[in-house]
């Protein structure tokens, strides 16, 4: 059975802007990819009413995990309601059974905005569990063994709420398939215009590759990179357990190689 990848985040899109690449590649190193965002665009809009909004954001992304090559995974609620709770937990939990990880991919912990940061929390919880009988998910499904190793993508904008820099522990150097990561990015046309005017983005594919620089230039002598940062591995693995450098030789540029930790030079 080839090993399995799960990239969770906060909205359609968010996989793409800051996941993708690593995505890409561990599926070119024969991993089963899954591809899970926690709410489902309901407030991506200026125009249209909800049904709207959700069912043309749950198209584009199905087009993007297809892109992809990753396996859909349905949204669980509407945005701005990705609170830290039980019942969502067991929602996310049971998705993480199903898919059997050895690579999680989640949002940074520290973002500038909550959905993203409780999307974080949410499925390091449902990863914490997975092993655990007594645990019940929604729909039920049984516990699993087994190590996982979580990894924080990078916050939007490398910075913390406070507007700290925030640095990886590693980068995945994705010059290779920036053009499948921006085509993915790409299905999800609705948020154009959504991003230009409430986030102030000239435009998304050129905000994602100027982070994807940024972030590259970060790392070192790299074009284009995706930054992680490893979770505590207790209580998901051992210590060493690191299945995404492993399967992305020579792709993994450790953080204490990196020449410049500025983005911005």
């Amino acid at each position: 059975m080839a090993p399995s990848a799960l990239a969770i985040a906060a909205h359609p899109d968010d996989i793409e802007l800051a996941m993708a690449g690593t995505l890409l590649l561990l599926g070119r190193a024969g991993y089963d990819l899954h591809y899970l965002t926690v709410a489902n665009g309901s407030c991506g809009t200026a125009t249209l009413d909800r049904d709207a909004i959700v069912a043309i954001r749950a198209e584009e992304a199905r087009r993007a995990a297809a892109m992809l090559g990753a396996t859909f995974h349905g949204p669980l609620v509407d945005d701005i309601q990705v609170y830290y709770t039980p019942a969502l937990v067991a929602r996310i939990g049971a998705v993480v059974r199903r898919t059997r990880p050895q690579v999680l991919l989640v949002p940074s912990p520290v973002d500038y905005m909550e959905d993203h940061t409780s999307t974080s929390r949410l499925a390091v919880t449902a990863a914490f569990c997975r092993n655990m009988r007594n645990f019940i998910t929604d729909p039920p499904t049984a516990p699993i063994a087994g190590p996982v190793a979580v990894y924080h993508a990078l916050p939007w904008g490398l910075k913390d709420p406070l507007g700290r820099p925030v640095h990886a522990d590693l980068y995945v150097d994705i010059q290779d398939v920036l053009e499948a990561k921006r085509s993915a990015l790409a299905c999800h046309r609705s948020q154009k215009e959504w991003l230009d005017a409430s986030q102030g983005f000239d435009s998304y594919l050129k905000a994602m590759e100027e982070m994807a620089a940024a972030v590259g230039r970060m790392a070192g002598a790299v074009r284009f990179a995706e930054g992680w940062q490893r979770h505590n591995p207790i209580g998901l693995g051992p210590e060493g357990f690191d299945p995404l450098s492993e399967a992305l030789t020579g792709r993994v540029v450790p953080a204490q190689e990196g020449r410049n930790p500025c983005p911005d030079r």
